[in-house]
């Protein structure tokens, strides 16, 4: 009978397992490790570097993004969240004033070449043509590119529009309101800073002839609109905040860090830089403070900080490079993209996003008839934040402090809130449309000449 060494059962199992796991959890590390070289996690795959060839035109160089209904019937999950097919699409050029594109510096800094392009990009099959427009509008255009319009019957309800009334859309985008709002008769100024996006609603919303108009700026600027700064003021102003879905789901664009596409953002020509000049040139004391505030990112110092090293090593070109800097630095421990933040604040911040919010606050009671009535849609704390305070502020007609003898007139009164707390989708509209699920609707009207007098109890 073999002699064995006196070790207990226990010992022994105990022996055993932990020279498995341990020769488990390094192999298990050695395959992510290799994983994580070929493939940032969390981000597609298969993607060739972008090679396009210069052109005139804001956005210079572009390779075509195919944009199907079947492919926009797919995309029922949240915003940013989807996962997506690891074969990559087959792409072609394709006519489209984004017939060809690269990242670029929209700025007088660069005047050493033509208005709005740039050099050193690789050969490509796509077609340029002549204009800081690189093409004329695409004639294949889909409306199912742009995002159904969010809280339809609610803003139609909340505006009142109805013929002989005169309606501004702030926030044209793909249509989707306008359209509503002009088969209720209501004459409609469309605006918006993307010229694809008034190209498409023109050609759109062709059918109400002279009932639809558009002005090409950002809705900071309506009061300088010609009908306006002569006193045709509007009935209703409308403003649906954000990235529209044509914009997002166009990789091109280079707003999503789902899909490989140049580092833009641009929400159009008067942008004065690229995502890629905000992350490759801010110090990073800037990029922490801009992650920080406009897209409220906990870690934005650890992410400007990762950002800062790689820019050292190469520049960020891409928005998966991008996307995957910052998966990096912060791990995946969640859902939600651990770039959704970092990317909506780069966004917000070469756009002016809050800004431009601010201005129209501020002047659409310039704008408004009396009695007109004012409908903003936000989607994210930060603008629903601003648009609710603003209007709390301008809709008292009396204003306390606990160290005066009695209320005082409010000097900023302008506004009656039509309702007191947001709108939300229902349910039946989340259901087909995920993207609103986030969606606030706030309305206030513009008081007339005279302040009505509540029954305030003196102190």
């Amino acid at each position: 009978m073999l002699l064995q060494p006196n070790i207990s059962n226990t010992d022994a199992i105990r022996h055993t397992a932990g020279l498995g796991w341990s020769v488990w959890m390094r192999r298990a590390g050695e395959a992510c490790f290799r994983f994580s070289r070929s493939q940032a996690s969390g981000t597609a795959r298969g993607f060739a570097n972008t090679n396009a060839v210069t052109a005139p035109g804001w956005l210079s160089a572009r390779r075509s993004f195919p944009f199907s209904k079947a492919l926009v019937a797919k995309r029922m999950k949240s915003l940013g969240t989807e996962l997506h097919s690891l074969i990559e699409p087959l792409r072609c050029s394709a006519p489209g004033w984004l017939s060809a594109r690269a990242s670029v510096n929209f700025s007088t800094r660069n005047q050493n070449h033509e208005l709005g392009t740039v050099s050193g990009c690789d050969p490509s099959d796509a077609v340029s043509a002549p204009g800081w427009l690189s093409a004329s509008a695409s004639e294949s255009f889909s409306p199912s590119g742009y995002h159904l319009p969010v809280l339809p019957e609610e803003v139609i309800g909340m505006m009142e529009a109805g013929p002989g009334k005169f309606i501004i859309d702030g926030t044209l985008g793909g249509g989707g309101h306008s359209e509503l709002l002009l088969k209720t008769g209501a004459r409609v100024l469309g605006v918006d800073r993307d010229p694809e996006a008034l190209a498409h609603a023109e050609k759109r919303l062709s059918v109400f002839g002279a009932q639809f108009s558009t002005f090409h700026a950002n809705f900071s600027e309506i009061p300088s609109y010609e009908e306006i700064a002569a006193g045709g003021l509007a009935d209703g102003l409308l403003l649906d905040l954000g990235v529209s879905s044509r914009q997002l789901d166009s990789a091109e664009r280079g707003f999503s860090f789902m899909r490989e596409g140049p580092l833009d953002m641009r929400m159009g020509p008067n942008a004065t830089m690229t995502a890629a000049e905000l992350v490759n040139t801010w110090p990073e004391a800037e990029i922490a403070r801009i992650l920080f505030s406009y897209g409220e990112e906990p870690r934005s110092r650890r992410i400007a900080s990762a950002i800062v090293a790689q820019r050292e090593k190469k520049p960020f070109a891409t928005t998966l490079e991008l996307a995957a800097c910052i998966e990096n630095a912060v791990g995946r421990n969640s859902k939600i993209h651990p770039a959704t933040r970092s990317f909506q604040a780069i966004r917000m911040a070469i756009n002016e996003e809050l800004e431009s919010l601010a201005s129209i606050l501020e002047s659409a009671s310039k704008v408004l008839k009396p009695g007109g009535r004012l409908l903003i849609i936000t989607f994210h704390s930060l603008e629903d934040r601003m648009v609710k305070r603003f209007l709390r502020h301008h809709s008292q007609p009396y204003i306390d402090d606990p160290t005066w003898p009695a209320p005082r007139p409010n000097p900023d009164f302008k506004y009656r809130l039509i309702s007191k707390k947001a709108i939300a989708p229902r349910q039946t509209e989340t259901a087909s449309n995920p993207r609103a699920r986030s969606a606030k609707l706030r309305v206030a009207q513009l008081s007339g000449p005279e302040l009505p007098t509540p029954d305030i109890k003196k102190s």
